[in-house]
Parts: structure tokens; sequence; C-alpha cells
């Protein structure tokens, strides 16, 4: 079938970004500006297009079986790309078997519950795709850098001790174990963004009018802590990262230079760090699926 086929090329694209066995997770040994061996704009598109058709026969495979889901939880540092992952990955994708989340700072009610709570009512039914716009890993990430935030979750003082984040890890494993022998597929994507580009983006959204919406002193103060951010963010994949918990690290990196949207490294970075991302998400659950007629 011609579906196999691209599955395999989809998961032959992503291996290398696929993380299994977190213990020996470097971050420093991934590039942010990798293009997944992509050789051409053309090539990456493609492929890209191609990857389309497979995630709407698996989509329609999904559905129609109604004992799986999927969960594609996205984790990244600010301007690093998650809504324009979100939007062209999954434009192959009918919008009514596909829910996004976006998981702020907590409300009042969620801080009167359990970290998990929040996540776990949102994640998705039987035959259907759910995204997380960042996730239940904020609790490892923002909260680490900034651990003053443990006291608004009115936790018990002698439960905040220097073994909470290793607590926090195994309580997020049991967790996706739990939902995998439940028949829920997780699949998680940290969007591997520079300190360089990073900055080229802040200016790029001052700088267009159009983007300046999205523009955020607050994103400014973070930038301040980001060696600590990516420390927390290693510790993270390292703890957390599995078999049957895959976390992928997709490079984000590419030209953010308007004048030059039509230049090749930018169309090849960009295309690429979408095909990438496509090709992980069939593989996430591509591989699962075919088969189960």
């Amino acid at each position: 079938m011609k579906y196999n086929k691209l599955i395999k090329v989809a998961s032959r694209l992503a291996e290398p970004f696929c993380i299994t066995k977190g213990e020996k997770f470097r971050l420093k040994d991934f590039d942010p500006a990798a293009t997944t061996g992509v050789k051409s704009k053309q090539d990456a598109q493609h492929i890209l297009d191609k990857r389309v058709g497979v995630l709407s026969h698996l989509q329609e495979k999904l559905y129609a079986q109604d004992r799986w889901a999927v969960l594609i939880v996205l984790q990244a540092l600010d301007a690093a790309g998650k809504d324009g992952v979100i939007k062209h990955v999954m434009s192959g994708v009918n919008p009514q078997g596909c829910d996004v989340h976006s998981f702020k700072s907590p409300s009042n009610e969620e801080l009167s519950h359990d970290y998990l709570w929040r996540a776990h009512k949102c994640i998705p039914e039987r035959g259907k795709i759910g995204i997380f716009n960042r996730s239940y890993y904020e609790e490892v990430l923002v909260v680490r850098v900034h651990p003053a935030l443990l006291g608004a979750e009115k936790l018990p003082g002698e439960l905040i001790t220097k073994h909470v984040w290793d607590q926090r890890y195994e309580d997020i494993n049991a967790f996706e174990e739990y939902l995998t022998r439940n028949g829920i597929l997780v699949r998680k994507f940290f969007l591997h963004l520079s300190k360089e580009e990073q900055k080229k983006r802040f200016l790029e959204r001052l700088d267009d009018s159009k983007k300046n919406w999205k523009f955020s002193m607050a994103d400014i103060t973070e930038r301040g802590y980001w060696k600590d951010y990516q420390e927390a963010y290693e510790e993270m994949i390292q703890n957390t990262a599995t078999k049957r918990s895959t976390t992928s690290i997709s490079p984000s990196l590419m030209s953010t230079n308007p004048r030059k949207k039509n230049s090749k490294p930018y169309a090849l970075r960009s295309s690429a760090r979408r095909t990438d991302a496509m090709s992980n998400c069939v593989r996430g659950y591509g591989e699962e699926m075919e088969g189960r007629q």
C-alpha cells in the first residue's frame, strides 16, 4: 500500500530526532538549524505534500476504529513557532476530529486542584487527535525556573522538598504510562530554538505592525533566564523520554528577514521544520495504526 511506503520514509526522516532513552540526552548535540537531511525546498515540499495525505488517511482510520486517540504535546521557548506548527502541520487534518488546547498561567480554580487536573480533563476522546500548546510540562520548566510559583499551588509545606522535581518526573511518567495503557498514544515535541534566532524573532515582532500583538515585555524578562530554561528542558527530556512516550527534538531555526523569505535558506529550513514535525506525527501513530484494521 502506498501509505506504508510513505510512513517508512517519514519514520526515516524523523528517527535522528526521536528520543526514546532520555538518560544520555544532551541538548547541545542537536542543531537548531538542522534541515533533516532534506536537500532542497522542492524536495521538502514534495515530502510535506504527501504527508498531508497520510495524516488524512490515518485520521479517518483512527476515527472509524474508535479505539485509540493521539495526544501531541508541543513545548518550546517563546517565539519557537508552536502556533505555526499547529497551523501548517495539521493543515491536512479534519478539524472535527482534532482539538487544540493552550495552557497559560493556571486559574484560581486550577490552582485548587493537582497540577495534572487541567490537562487530564482535556485528554482527547477515542478516535480523536488532541494537541497541547504547552502542557503539564510547564510544571517542571517555568515553575522550576521560578520556584516561587510553587507557593501559589497551595501545596503543604512539608511536600516541597529538594526531591519535588524528581517526584514530578515520576508523576508525569506514571501519567503518560496510564494514558498509553488506556489507548492514548502520546507524542511530545520540543521545538529547538537558538538564543540568537529568538532575538531576531522578537525584533521582527516589533518591526512588523501585524505581529506587534505577539510581543510582550514578559518574553524579554524570561529571556534573561535562558540558561536556566536550557538546563530545565534538558533534564526534563532526560527524565521523561521513553519508548512509549517519545520526545522529538524539532529544529526551529530559520531566517526571519521579511525581505528574504524567498531565499533558499529560509524556504529550506521552513519546509524542513514542517516536514520534520509532520514526519514525527506520522511516525507517532502511523506504525501503531497500520495493521489494526
